[in-house]
């Protein structure tokens, strides 16, 4: 499942949320599942926005960023907002506005970061951010009703970033061809390594093949579910609650240790999500397709029970026109982005 198209993933999704619409009479319930953040963050929302609605606590946990503009003179405004916030090399460089990955990079120096500011059209806002390099990363998954003290993770997702070790012998791309599961994601790999595929990596030397946790770049996904823990659990709960009007999501986070990220410390939260960000857990080889589904469509459910909920304490719900309307906007910018790491 973590390969098949659009149409296949999302193949029940209108008829169960057909089912939804009725079961909670509400057609566009989940615009207002987070009533805090713009359009609940179901689509076209802005990360720097986001970051601004962060807490005391969540601030704590948020690598040092800045927001430019792509344009002409985007690099002399880079330079000077390195400055300003304390950047160094590396860092990441992505859009305001973007899912899946589009045109998110990790930038070693001024020729890349000049070289990948230059690939965005003029007046499209990015956001350059402290690399907050793990080793590891999870996804979890937030839920808290609008009547309830106190959330919960409903799940929790490992990231593991696919490396490729030396032989003294075999080029990348020939280390890649010769792995099981990297030569399903070869068509990825070869496109955002093409500088380095006939590099012949030194015995032992590592080299990792993407530095974005998404499974269609090539990320590979691990429920870890079974780590979550009462410490962490109350962590994410306070950073959520501090963020207003803000009941359902998903947290990017880099850790530096998986215990200490049990203790519910030593983390960076690189990026959060609102309605549109999904469980991530389902994405795991082991899980059954039928799993898949019902995660997928569980999702869902709790979009429109949480919607119903702020529905009652007098939140209105957008237009279906307003939705339509922004999604498509956001695929019309996302189109524009560069599609590469």
């Amino acid at each position: 499942m973590e390969r098949a198209p659009q149409f296949v993933i999302y193949a029940l999704h209108i008829p169960y949320c057909l089912y939804l619409m009725v079961r909670y009479r509400g057609l566009t319930l989940p615009t207002i599942a987070n009533p805090g953040i713009d359009g609940s963050g179901l689509s076209n929302e802005s990360k720097a926005e986001l970051f601004e609605l962060m807490g005391p606590l969540g601030r704590r946990h948020l690598p040092a960023y800045v927001a430019i503009e792509a344009g002409a003179d985007a690099m002399a405004r880079a330079r000077q907002a390195m400055v300003e916030v304390g950047l160094s090399f590396p860092f990441i460089v992505k859009p305001d506005i973007g899912r899946r990955g589009f045109g998110v990079k990790l930038v070693h120096n001024e020729a890349e970061l000049a070289k990948h500011l230059a690939r965005f059209p003029a007046g499209i806002k990015l956001l350059m951010q402290r690399y907050a390099a793990g080793p590891g990363e999870v996804a979890v998954f937030y839920l808290r009703m609008p009547s309830q003290a106190h959330g919960k993770i409903l799940a929790l997702t490992i990231k593991h970033f696919p490396e490729m070790v030396g032989d003294g012998r075999s080029t990348l791309r020939e280390l890649i061809v010769q792995d099981d599961r990297a030569r399903a994601f070869a068509k990825v790999y070869f496109k955002r390594n093409r500088e380095h595929l006939d590099d012949v990596l030194a015995p032992g030397e590592r080299f990792r093949l993407v530095t974005v946790g998404n499974h269609v770049r090539g990320a590979a996904f691990e429920n870890g579910s079974q780590h979550i823990t009462p410490a962490m659990e109350k962590a994410f709960d306070t950073i959520a609650q501090e963020v207003p009007g803000f009941f359902i999501g998903r947290f990017d986070v880099r850790y530096t240790t998986l215990e200490a990220l049990k203790r519910g410390e030593e983390f960076s939260i690189v990026e959060y999500n609102g309605a549109g960000g999904e469980p991530t857990h389902i994405w795991d080889p082991r899980t059954s397709i039928a799993e898949t589904y019902a995660g997928l469509l569980e999702h869902w459910k709790y979009l429109y029970a949480v919607g119903a909920e702020n529905r009652a304490r007098g939140e209105r719900p957008m237009s279906l026109r307003q939705v339509i309307s922004r999604f498509l906007a956001e695929l019309r910018l996302i189109s524009r982005y560069p599609d590469e790491e």
